[in-house]
């Protein structure tokens, strides 16, 4: 139960921190998923909500954990425990929307983009020199799949009769007879994940950039650049959870019972995302100010992004897109294969849910 407790607070205190950091290392121009004109990127109502956004969600934060932990003292529900990090995610979405509506109140109320040139860049280059895809950063995932499923095939025989496949709260909740789909089941997570993360990675390889305008040479040199370091984090992150799942299967195949046995799982992962929110918060901004202002500004495209968060735009080939509000990319929700990608990853944690608890 301690290690419950701890896994739950250390996500808690994960989102908490993502929530106040991420205004400050996403573009100056998109303050809380809202299109701006460089000039009024510091404009008083920007900074203004900034500072109301990150109080409110020090507050509610504070507030619902407090509330989780005297209602988890109360009753011992340990479904108490994972909830609370999903009302922390909801509470922050509802702070961010808040700003998000009031600096879109200001821009229209202000007349922002009255005036300006407004445009767009288009880094030809990407077609004739398209940056090369890091293949080499698949193979540690690769190799550590290939590595469980030849382990799990030589362990088979010896495998105890009634495998461990589930661990709550309070230790083993769920036990299933040995079968081929029981035993291997995180195989066919590791063979998912890493083709589901592979596949996104190729499609923002081929998402069309968001250039600035105003500075598009230096632009789409930092796009490059962003782009192989957000590929190899991805890719990074598909070998880690691939680990945590052969550390979850070598305990389940040698009949292992243990507490830590969800920290196998939890924490390459979460040291993984840790890294990769790091390193692309480090360089998620544009830093080459040498290049000479062209007078244009980005479109003005709020439109196409609900909430600020969610680009839907059923005229957009595009499937990936470059994130407003934080870090990566997002999908375009108006794009009839993002609906495909979203019903194969329900069939993958079907399948992994299926197969884990078969018997």
């Amino acid at each position: 139960m301690t290690v419950a407790i701890a896994l739950s607070s250390g996500f808690a205190a994960l989102v908490l921190v993502l929530a106040l950091v991420l205004p400050a290392v996403s573009s100056p121009t998109v303050p809380f998923g809202v299109r701006v004109p460089a000039r009024h990127a510091a404009d008083p109502v920007v900074a203004r909500q900034t500072r109301v956004y990150r109080w409110r969600v020090v507050v509610s934060g504070v507030a619902i954990v407090a509330v989780g932990a005297v209602l988890y003292g109360v009753t011992g529900e340990a479904v108490l425990l994972p909830l609370w990090v999903l009302v922390l995610l909801g509470a922050w979405y509802g702070c961010f929307f808040l700003a998000n509506h009031e600096i879109r109140a200001a821009k229209a109320a202000g007349g922002w983009y009255e005036g300006l040139r407004q445009g767009i860049a288009v880094d030809t280059d990407l077609r004739t020199d398209p940056p090369r895809f890091p293949w080499l950063w698949l193979t540690p995932a690769v190799a550590i799949t290939v590595a469980t499923a030849v382990l799990g095939v030589i362990l088979y025989p010896s495998m105890p009769e009634t495998l461990t496949v589930h661990y709550g709260a309070n230790g083993p909740d769920r036990l299933a007879a040995k079968s081929i789909g029981a035993a291997f089941a995180l195989v066919f997570v590791q063979i998912g994940v890493t083709a589901l993360l592979t596949a996104i990675t190729v499609a923002a390889f081929r998402s069309r950039p968001d250039l600035d305008p105003a500075h598009p040479v230096g632009s789409a040199r930092w796009h490059r650049r962003y782009l192989a370091l957000g590929a190899k984090t991805l890719l990074g992150l598909a070998a880690m959870i691939d680990l945590a799942m052969l550390g979850s299967s070598v305990l389940m195949w040698t009949g292992t019972v243990t507490w830590w046995a969800r920290l196998v799982v939890v924490v390459p992962i979460l040291a993984a995302v840790v890294v990769a929110l790091v390193v692309l918060a480090r360089n998620n901004r544009e830093r080459d100010g040498s290049e000479r202002d062209t007078g244009l500004t980005h479109r003005d495209d709020d439109k196409h992004w609900r909430g600020g968060l969610f680009y839907v735009n059923r005229e957009d080939s595009a499937l990936v897109v470059p994130r407003r509000f934080g870090l990566g990319w997002t999908l375009n929700f108006g794009n009839p294969r993002t609906a495909m990608l979203a019903a194969g990853v329900v069939a993958l944690i079907g399948l992994a849910i299926t197969l884990r608890f078969a018997g």
